[in-house]
């Protein structure tokens, strides 16, 4: 399902079935290995997909769009609701964990009870609302690529501020993600406390130069293989690749299997 195709088809069905208001649910940062995730859901008015001319993911538009199309979606969405989780969450429970809840919480923050969610990608067990993941939701369903705007624009803007704590990371540029720029940074400086610790590439630059991470780490295993220092209580996950359903107890552990 891709716009062009369908005219956000899917939101416009649901509505006229009565099975509104639809919230979409989109994140911003999941694969960055530094900053927050920053996760969004938002309401719109049955209709609003067409009134919105720029409307789409927000990875195909350009910053300045995105910032027009931002303010455009604030200013006619019935709701939204933006939850920004930084790095120690991500790096305590794993970031497919901590992007499950988040999308919970942003869905438990609108002030608008949806009847109906539509999430970017992947199931969401827990939603107060029966729930579809869309494959490619970002260009399929209005009020998921609206999400995805207001996730984008908010993480872009912390990233900028970040730039100023940090400026010898370039995150003004790469906004955390891993790039060539990015890497020579991490291998020259080492990581930073906004980094996610809990990455391969920020583990195998932290043990280069000899340091610790600062708060509790769940290690992935790709992470441990990068050699990263860890304390024999650390936890182990496959970093993103299990939901907090298929591992019981794990709200308790914090983390995945241990590691000994």
């Amino acid at each position: 399902m891709v716009r062009g195709e369908t005219s956000w088809a899917l939101q416009s069905a649901l509505d006229r079935r009565g099975l509104g208001p639809v919230a979409g649910v989109d994140e911003a940062g999941r694969g960055a290995c530094a900053g927050p995730l920053v996760v969004a859901a938002c309401v719109l008015r049955p209709g609003d997909g067409a009134r919105l001319s720029e409307l789409t993911d927000s990875k195909l538009l350009t910053p300045a769009a995105r910032e027009r199309v931002y303010d455009r979606v604030l200013a006619r969405a019935v709701d939204h609701a933006i939850v920004v989780i930084p790095p120690d969450e991500v790096d305590a429970l794993g970031v497919h964990v901590t992007n499950v809840e988040g999308m919970r919480r942003a869905v438990a923050a609108l002030r608008t009870a949806p009847g109906y969610v539509l999430t970017d990608g992947f199931r969401v067990p827990g939603l107060p609302a029966p729930s579809v993941p869309v494959v490619k939701g970002d260009r399929a369903v209005a009020c998921v690529a609206a999400a995805s705007v207001l996730a984008k624009v908010t993480r872009d803007r912390i990233m900028a501020g970040l730039h100023d704590e940090h400026p010898v990371y370039g995150f003004d540029v790469h906004k955390g993600y891993t790039t060539a720029e990015h890497g020579e940074a991490l291998t020259a400086h080492g990581p930073s406390e906004v980094h996610r610790w809990s990455f391969a590439n920020v583990a195998h630059a932290a043990a280069a130069h000899g340091r610790r991470p600062p708060r509790r780490v769940m290690l992935s295993a790709a992470a441990l293989q990068a050699g990263a220092p860890r304390a024999d209580s650390e936890d182990v996950s496959q970093n993103g690749l299990f939901a907090e359903e298929d591992l019981p107890g794990l709200r308790d552990l914090r983390g995945g299997a241990r590691f000994s």
